[in-house]
């Protein structure tokens, strides 16, 4: 894979004073076009062999762009946040909006090939990681990102001439580390693990592109190239999809347009459901409540301080129909611990902030660190739910995010994460009675809005959603609890003994 980057290709000074110039406009132009557009964020990364020209094209992206709109992210160890968080947490967090370019020096391939090189991990836990990665790319593509991924290469001579030559020039000897010369002598066993990342996350998505390194004109036309040919191929596929759509009959609106997006029937042998299967008479007297609320909060307290915690992260996410006690049951939990172990994150329709990055950027980010807790009142279930049922999630779209995010939450459960997934059920005719309760207290009224109502209306195609998300979404490393909600007392003691024997069962493997 790597020889054609071993043969000396070398590109004429005056060769490249003609190009260069005209390469540099067209890539001002179409980095224009990214920032109005706002359509597409452009992820380039840049990896290779020590001496092969990763920092000089750095700076010569810098050059080659306006750099008020490029953010380079280097290739540091993990500091003790990142290492207390899955590891694409810290490059999730590093993605740069639509209508920006992220560099990303090695990127979410430094540590899983340097690990593989130094021994570190096995060949099956780094095909694993490499599975992973292109996940992650497929997903960044199929949300609107641009992936670019340079390999920079040398032969074992070339690279070691080039390394001399680097160290003996005052100006750049600081380049030059003791790492490099180490690795300069691994030179084959580094060449066959890189090559075999190269070969297994090359893919239609986001393809690799290798350079030769050896010389400065000829590597520095070709990522200018690479990068015109690039971007102008999907600002030009996005110029045919919009007049594609331009030209087809005008549709009706978004939201009258989501029945069109219902599911194909679901595979059933009667008439029963999850959700119908569910018995809403379930109660709880106020006595036996009373004797149960300290028994559960106490055990989940002391589980909070239990050390074995601190090699976990523990995420409670919270959905269900509106009015059916998710706030209730949210403080029950938040009553029993530190407020220092815990955080809240309400989810509302995305910020424009977040509508700039893929749809799970938002809940990456507020992801605990080991030893805490977050708990998500509502949450990246959003887009098979009210994105679905409401239409702002076109239907290719939130059939998509069903993979993506057992994907995401079988990364998180591989780092050690604890998940427990709530939904809370309560019935229609009880709904109604909490929603006009509401209505009557003054410091409840804030709680109805015109979209509770709304989706009382859609009460239907929220079912349909609900149940097909159960039936996609809840695997065995991230089950779903479906909490009978109709009496709150009920609700609120089944999920503190479920996240308190969830917590235990993985404290216990």
């Amino acid at each position: 894979m790597f020889e054609s980057a071993e043969i000396g290709n070398t590109l004429s000074r005056e060769a490249y004073e003609r190009e260069m110039p005209r390469l540099r406009a067209r890539l001002i132009e179409l980095q224009s076009q990214l920032i109005e557009r706002r359509s597409t964020e452009v992820l380039i990364v840049l990896a290779g062999l020590a001496g092969a020209g990763r920092s000089e094209s750095a700076h010569l992206i810098g050059e080659l762009f306006d750099p008020r709109h490029v953010q380079v992210v280097p290739d540091l160890p993990p500091n003790d946040e990142e290492r207390c968080r899955p590891p694409m947490w810290r490059f999730w967090r590093s993605l740069p909006p639509k209508g920006r370019i992220g560099v990303f020096f090695s990127g979410w391939y430094g540590l899983p090939v340097i690990d593989r090189i130094n021994r570190r991990n096995d060949q099956a836990h780094f095909d694993a990681r490499l599975e992973g990665i292109k996940r992650f790319e497929q997903m960044a593509v199929d949300e609107g990102a641009l992936v670019i991924k340079f390999w920079f290469h040398l032969g074992r001579k070339d690279q070691r001439k080039r390394l001399e030559a680097l160290a003996a020039d005052e100006d750049t000897a600081w380049r030059v580390t003791k790492e490099d010369w180490r690795q300069a002598k691994s030179y084959r066993r580094i060449r066959n693990v890189a090559e075999r990342a190269v070969r297994e996350t090359s893919t239609g998505a986001a393809p690799w592109f290798v350079i030769e390194g050896l010389d400065r004109c000829y590597r520095e036309i070709a990522v200018a190239r690479t990068l015109v040919d690039e971007i102008s191929r999907v600002l030009a596929a996005q110029d045919e999809d919009a007049a594609a759509a331009k030209a087809r009959p005008r549709r009706t609106p978004r939201r009258a347009a989501a029945k069109r997006a219902a599911p194909p029937p679901l595979a059933t042998l009667g008439e029963t459901d999850v959700l119908s299967a569910l018995d809403l008479t379930a109660h709880l007297p106020k006595d036996d409540y009373r004797e149960q609320l300290p028994h559960w909060q106490g055990r989940l307290a002391r589980l909070s301080r239990e050390k074995k915690l601190s090699r976990h992260g523990i995420v409670a996410l919270f959905e269900g129909y509106d009015a059916a006690g998710k706030g209730g049951a949210i403080r029950r939990v938040a009553e029993a611990l530190d407020p220092r172990f815990y955080g809240i994150v309400p989810i509302a329709a995305p910020s424009d902030e977040e509508r700039a990055h893929p749809y799970l950027w938002r809940f990456w980010r507020h992801l605990p660190a080991q030893g805490r807790m977050v708990m998500f009142d509502r949450s990246w279930y959003g887009r098979v739910l009210v994105e679905r049922v409401d239409g702002f999630a076109p239907e290719p779209v939130w059939r998509r995010a069903y993979a993506e995010i057992n994907e995401f939450e079988q990364e998180l459960v591989e780092h050690e994460m604890i998940i427990a997934k709530f939904f809370m059920v309560v019935s229609a005719a009880e709904q109604l009675e909490r929603f006009r309760a509401r209505e009557k207290v003054a410091f409840k009224r804030y709680k109805i809005t015109p979209d509770d109502w709304h989706n009382r209306e859609k009460r239907g195609d929220y079912d349909a959603a609900v149940i097909e998300m159960i039936q996609r979404t809840s695997t065995e490393l991230a089950p779903w609890t479906l909490v009978e909600a109709e009496d709150k007392h009920h609700a609120r003691i089944k999920v503190l003994r479920t996240l308190v024997e969830t917590i235990e069962r993985s404290l216990d493997r």
